[in-house]
């Protein structure tokens, strides 16, 4: 049920009994809609990756160090981002506009890689590009509203997702350990210990 209020909620429908404006349209899309609903579809995903999971030894150590390399990125990200203060450009962010997702990208690709499940890889695929789609679009639609003509030329300049080398301009702002435990992204670094642990529990349970 309570999914059906907040599918209203964003669809636009009062849930609470205050009426919508007179010719109140939703300007959404489904896939905002889905992406608000991202946990409760993604938390069953993994109890089933975890039981398609089938790691090798090789599978393993190929798909922890892609993961690790985007649990990396994400890292030295969240040590320049400053949320909602300033665009940030500086860091990862001079190479892509969206080093976190390309962070998460990495971490989920690892492992798929290491589980070595057709079906787990298939169902990752489309649950990225549903739910990290729809995020890419809401993010750089709230950066255009909120930095106008800056982000126009950030975003000029600066690819979406896959990095290219930058020039460096000597302008950038220093990684920062504040920002890093503001932003939460050591609870990235402690979910993929835990992903990690339980790959290795049940490669040795397989034997």
């Amino acid at each position: 049920m309570r999914f059906f209020r907040s599918a209203k909620r964003v669809a636009g429908q009062s849930t609470e009994g205050i009426p919508r404006p007179p010719g109140y349209r939703w300007r959404g899309t489904w896939q905002e809609l889905f992406w608000r609903q991202r946990v409760r579809v993604g938390l069953p995903l993994v109890v089933g990756y975890a039981w398609l999971a089938r790691p090798t030894a090789p599978a393993f150590a190929g798909g922890v160090a892609a993961s690790l390399l985007g649990v990396l990125v994400r890292g030295r990200t969240a040590g320049h981002l400053r949320k909602n203060a300033a665009l940030t450009t500086s860091g990862p962010y001079a190479f892509t506009r969206h080093p976190l997702y390309l962070g998460s990208l990495l971490i989920v690709a690892g492992f798929l890689l290491a589980g070595r499940s057709p079906v787990a890889d298939g169902v990752g695929a489309a649950y990225f590009a549903l739910f990290y789609g729809a995020a890419i679009g809401r993010e750089e639609r709230r950066m255009r509203t909120r930095f106008g003509a800056e982000y126009e030329a950030y975003a000029a300049r600066v690819p979406r997702l896959w990095p290219r080398p930058a020039r460096a301009d000597g302008g950038g702002l220093p990684f920062s350990w504040r920002l890093y435990w503001r932003n939460g992204e050591y609870q990235t670094a402690l979910g993929f210990a835990a992903g990690v642990l339980l790959l290795w529990l049940k490669m040795r349970w397989r034997g």
